[in-house]
């Protein structure tokens, strides 16, 4: 299978998937203008599934480097499969809610709310797993992050007051909830994963198994997860476009979302063991960054909004980027 064991094209990878992490978001604006989210996410789905059956049958099958697909599905045990498809399901759970949050509040203010959240919760179990760094830092950033939140909010208040539409604080709720669920899928589907890419340990996975495994379980559990969202209000089922009846270009951009999203977590899983898990992980959760430039430079979200909302908004940019510093420091001491 193709690994990566050069240090400066592991940290690229990790750049992908900050790229990848914070630019999907934009599909769902684009489709949704349109078209229903649950169409949107049922392509998404299907684009991160399609890709990880072709990796798993092309980089994660060809070379003489670790284990092909089939050899290591195999030999892994129950416990492997069962951690990549339990990490899916979370995942499915916590990105869908991530998603009602977008279409509810905005990328720029659902992504900061749900993402820092699922990162201080991943710091927390990561620690209780792995009691690696600096426990001082790594409480200093989370309480940072925590109130990168709390400015979002303030943000997205502020530019209500003005708002003709009288607004309400669903999305943030929502996107919090998605936060909490899925500050636990990259633990528990990262567990299942052998950290020796050359030399796979026995019963563990390789991260093409493991990224296979996790988004089968997206798909399988994808119809189960919207009659969950139908039944709390949380998609609108009148008067909306069927499947079949959304025009292909929506569902190409559905395709291509998830086929970005799953490019950068297969980055992830490849630059991490060499880029280092403090570089990887804090150019992975910088995703967040990106995304609240594209709310607010390409789709304007804020375009109009008071002088106060900008200052929460550069508030909550400023907690955000110091956070991350501050757990990539945490995490690089030993």
């Amino acid at each position: 299978m193709f690994v990566v064991t050069n240090p400066t094209l592991a940290v690229i990878l990790c750049l992908v998937t900050m790229l990848c992490w914070g630019s999907w978001n934009n599909g769902q604006k684009l489709v949704t203008e349109v078209a229903p989210l649950s169409v949107f996410y049922r392509d998404y789905v299907y684009g991160i599934v399609g890709l990880a059956l072709i990796l798993a049958f092309t980089l994660g099958s060809l070379g003489s480097e670790g284990r092909s697909f089939l050899d290591d599905l195999q030999q892994a045990t129950a416990k492997s499969i069962l951690l990549a498809l339990a990490g899916g399901l979370v995942f499915n759970v916590g990105n869908s809610l991530l998603t009602v949050g977008v279409n509810l509040s905005g990328i720029t203010i659902a992504m900061p709310v749900g993402t820092g959240l699922s990162l201080a919760i991943g710091l927390v179990v990561n620690y209780l797993v792995e009691s690696k760094g600096s426990v001082t830092l790594l409480a200093i950033g989370g309480a940072s992050v925590l109130a990168a939140i709390a400015f979002s909010s303030l943000a997205y208040k502020a530019k209500e007051e003005n708002s003709d539409s009288q607004g309400n604080n669903k999305g943030i709720w929502v996107a919090l909830a998605g936060g909490l669920v899925a500050g636990f899928f990259f633990v528990i589907v990262s567990s299942s994963i052998t950290k020796k890419l050359t030399q796979p340990e026995a019963g563990l996975l390789t991260p093409y198994t493991a990224l296979l495994l996790f988004s089968l379980a997206i798909l399988i559990s994808n119809p189960l997860k919207d009659w969950a969202l139908r039944r709390f209000g949380l998609l609108d089922t009148d008067n909306q476009t069927p499947y079949a009846e959304v025009l292909v270009r929506q569902h190409l951009i559905g395709l291509a979302s998830g086929l970005l999203w799953c490019v950068g977590m297969i980055s992830l899983l490849l630059g991490s063991p060499d880029a280092g898990n403090a570089v990887s992980y804090g150019l992975s959760q910088g995703a967040t960054i990106i995304s609240v430039l594209w709310g607010l430079f390409l789709w304007g979200e804020f375009k109009g909004a008071p002088a106060k909302a900008d200052r929460y908004l550069w508030l909550m940019g400023v907690a955000y980027i110091a956070g991350l510093v501050l757990i990539v420091l945490a995490r690089s001491q030993s």
